[in-house]
């Protein structure tokens, strides 16, 4: 508890910096970029929101639609192509319209802009959607990675973002307040993250989604499961099971149940997922073909 509530001292001033900007009386945030003017504006969100539609109108013709992908063109092609370079636009969408109608500026309160802007953001809230659907599609065939996964929550955290953005401006906030609410939404996010294991969620989506298992993802990257560690056993001993009996995942999967036994025999290693995994262990019958070895030899491999 004593590193928790330290650790809460420490963040918390970071959530409330509204504090800090008043005591050391510094103004309120706000972007000013040359060439925001009403009229510039104007031009620049008409000309977005048309470029965006073309590219919106792709993503529902090919990709929303389920209509078959150009000639020439793989799924990890499309994806690869498709999804990072759209988050980007995001971004850059999102700090356009913080100075496009920052505080007192010209296009505050005018009743084109307001919609013109209202009308960007959804559309690159859907293209960041069509980004995770092109990540999903992606994954169904080549299965889970860390970094799968971290894409996934970035560009939920995009979406949130631009979504805040819109609630700012609806609400006649401050720069701070957005900055506030994102830090919010980015703590929230790390505390469940936290609280996920992401090992077993990624070994048991791939396995489950394998080949070996009847769905249409690829084959089973036994050592890229390895690497997970001791979380992905359940996952593993299923992988097993479906490809038969190898000696030598048997022996690999042994030294992950030592680096296991290791990792809980001191108190000061043990936590809740450990015990869950080392309950799960415990009850699994001996008779099983997992556990025919006798002596794994792990030293100097690389698991």
């Amino acid at each position: 508890m004593g590193e928790w509530a330290f650790a809460t001292f420490l963040v918390w001033p970071m959530l409330r910096p509204h504090r800090i900007v008043t005591r050391l009386k510094i103004p309120d945030p706000a972007i000013d970029l040359p060439g925001t003017s009403l009229a510039s504006a104007l031009i620049a969100l008409t000309l977005f929101n048309m470029l965006f539609a073309v590219e919106n109108g792709l993503d529902i013709a090919f990709l929303w639609s389920g209509a078959p992908l150009p000639a020439g063109m793989s799924m990890a092609d499309y994806a690869h192509r498709g999804a990072y370079p759209l988050i980007v636009t995001a971004l850059l969408a999102a700090g356009f319209v913080l100075a496009a109608m920052r505080p007192g500026g010209p296009a505050e309160h005018s009743k084109v802009i307001r919609p013109l802007v209202y009308l960007w953001v959804a559309q690159n809230v859907l293209l960041v959607l069509s980004s995770i659907l092109r990540l999903d599609l992606y994954v169904q065939i080549y299965l889970l990675t860390w970094w799968r996964v971290a894409a996934f929550i970035w560009m939920v955290l995009v979406a949130l973002g631009l979504v805040l953005i819109v609630a700012r401006i609806a609400l006649n906030r401050s720069n701070g307040w957005l900055i506030r609410a994102n830090l919010i939404a980015l703590a929230a996010t790390l505390y469940i993250c936290s609280l996920v294991n992401f090992a077993a969620v990624i070994a048991d989506y791939n396995v489950s989604h394998s080949r070996e298992a009847g769905g249409k993802g690829v084959w089973i990257d036994m050592n890229y499961l390895f690497s997970l560690g001791p979380q992905a056993l359940p996952a593993i001993d299923r992988a097993i099971a479906l490809r038969g009996s190898d000696p030598t995942l048997v022996s690999r999967r042994g030294c992950l149940v030592e680096q296991q036994m290791k990792a809980t025999a001191s108190w000061r290693s043990w936590g809740f997922r450990n015990w869950r995994l080392q309950r799960a262990l415990d009850v699994q019958p001996k008779s099983s073909t997992i556990g025919w070895f006798d002596m794994p030899i792990c030293a100097g491999r690389d698991v």
